[in-house]
């Protein structure tokens, strides 16, 4: 790995492990986000606090500071882009500050492809809204959403990605695995019910 490399992937992990969920509950004086629902820190769970606000800023800033990863990386290390994206989302589900305990990715990923690869932002977006709305089921609504991106990336010829987002696909299929279980048991809840 050389330097530039390894700075544009220190970088996004630097960025992708910024816990917003936990930050934004426990300025808004609701305690530690951790200890509510799930216990996960993303915007479905900060959702459970009752503040549809601090759940839509926590949706919204997990999604920048993937962007903001692949944006530095893109402007002062062209060569590191890739290196950044997977630092952003691999520090936002594994970060050092929260004993590598960290969010699921879905807001995250979707981030890093919004300048990384838009047309499969867009595909993404839709499709997580869609289910979100029809099925009301977070879990399988974000997993979709995963799944579509290294599809649309093979469809579209940007052959370059398709095998870094497969990986990203499967951190983010491999931190729902809980939700996998529940959801093949018919025990995962909807929106708007207690655990994730």
């Amino acid at each position: 790995m050389n330097q530039v490399t390894l700075i544009a992937l220190l970088v996004g992990y630097a960025l992708g492990s910024i816990p917003f969920g936990l930050l934004l509950t426990r300025l808004a004086g609701k305690g530690d986000i951790r200890s509510v629902g799930s216990g996960n820190i993303g915007a479905t769970n900060v959702l459970r606090t009752g503040s549809k606000g601090l759940a839509a800023a926590t949706l919204l800033l997990d999604a920048a500071k993937g962007s903001l990863a692949v944006i530095l990386a893109q402007h002062f290390w062209p060569d590191g882009t890739l290196a950044a994206a997977t630092g952003a989302l691999v520090g936002h589900l594994y970060p050092i500050w929260l004993r590598f305990r960290g969010g699921k990715g879905v807001a995250t990923l979707l981030g890093i492809l919004i300048p990384l690869l838009p047309v499969a932002a867009i595909a993404y977006a839709i499709i997580w809204i869609a289910l979100l709305l029809v099925l009301r089921v977070s879990s399988l609504a974000g997993m979709a959403a995963a799944a579509s991106a290294p599809l649309i990336a093979a469809v579209v010829g940007a052959r370059g990605l398709f095998p870094l987002l497969v990986g990203f696909a499967l951190l983010v299929l491999w931190k729902h695995r809980d939700n996998i279980r529940r959801l093949a048991a018919g025990q995962e809840p909807r929106i708007g019910a207690r655990g994730e």
